[in-house]
């Protein structure tokens, strides 16, 4: 290829670039911006969810305002969306396991599935962790089942139904025999460990506190992923089963939006989620760091969860 014709494709490839850049720039909502929460005020969801939507105001200058659509854990919410004529004018934000769980549990009965979508982004991960007592007989997963084997079981304290069913496949691998114990939230669950009802438990953040103490140490990662703050423990998926719970706060609007209104609210989101005021709020909202994937990760992640959550239910 001659250096004239190089020359004219980089050039080329620059003016579109920078086309694109303009474009995005130029559009804004027309009226108000809404930030429809899947969830009821005074959650981890809302909390991160209305600082998100004070600070794209201020950076943006749009009309912005955030309000509870709440119902079927964001099933509500994303009905809604997406029913919606894509006019860009309306972003929703939820938390991805509600969903993916609704989809592969009952998905013919729903209204909606991945592609009624247009993706933009995620605020955080919830790293969720398995957890026990720092004087517990076993450190890892596959010690936590030998020791429940060898002693007809072992009760462990769940919050929510994917945590027991993270576990469910573990027993259904290893005949594990762990017994569960159906907690009120992350309180409940590190009291009856404390109490030495339970011998293990999950929590997504609020146990940090007791680790630091010594009080409790962690067994796993039950994300995809290891934790920032305890890079040497294991996920369950490293430990052989291949199964995770990743709860994500994310943000989509209607499938069809215009793409110059997609790349204009992906960027405003964007710019939010890097402010060290929301990479405040998920400290103390959800105790863990801010994590964009981006429009295209954020679609992968929930194409990917939804496999796994069929892995779950032994679909």
């Amino acid at each position: 290829m001659k250096l004239k014709s190089i020359l004219s494709g980089v050039i080329a490839g620059a003016v579109i670039a920078i086309a694109g850049a303009a474009n995005a720039a130029d559009w804004k909502p027309s009226g108000t911006l809404k930030l429809q929460i899947g969830f009821g005020a005074g959650g981890s969801t809302d909390t991160m969810g209305r600082v998100i939507a004070k600070v794209m105001k201020e950076q943006t200058g749009w009309n912005i305002i955030a309000e509870n659509k709440t119902g079927g854990g964001g099933v509500a919410l994303f009905t809604g969306i997406s029913k919606m004529p894509p006019r860009g004018n309306v972003i929703g934000m939820g938390v991805n396991m509600p969903i993916m769980i609704n989809l592969v549990a009952r998905g013919d009965k729903l209204p909606f599935n991945l592609d009624s979508f247009d993706y933009l982004g995620t605020v955080a991960r919830a790293q969720l962790a398995l957890i026990a007592r720092a004087d517990a007989p076993f450190n890892t997963l596959q010690e936590m089942v030998d020791y429940s084997k060898a002693n007809d079981g072992l009760p462990i304290g769940f919050g929510a139904g994917p945590q027991k069913l993270l576990l469910e496949v573990v027993n259904r691998e290893t005949d594990a025999g762990f017994r569960f114990v159906s907690t009120k939230g992350e309180a409940e669950t590190q009291k009856l460990l404390l109490g030495g009802q339970v011998l293990a438990g999950f929590s997504a953040g609020t146990h940090l506190k007791y680790l630091q103490s010594g009080d409790f140490k962690m067994i796993a990662s039950a994300n995809d992923a290891r934790h920032s703050y305890a890079p040497d423990t294991e996920t369950f998926r490293e430990a052989g089963f291949d199964a995770y719970v990743d709860p994500f706060f994310y943000f989509a609007t209607t499938a069809g939006t215009d793409p110059e209104a997609l790349a204009a609210l992906t960027e405003a989101l964007e710019n939010a989620i890097a402010s060290d005021e929301v990479a405040e709020v998920a400290q103390n909202a959800a105790t863990t760091d801010t994590l964009n994937l981006g429009p295209d990760g954020t679609k992968q992640m929930l194409v990917d969860g939804v496999e796994n959550v069929k892995v779950l239910f032994a679909k």
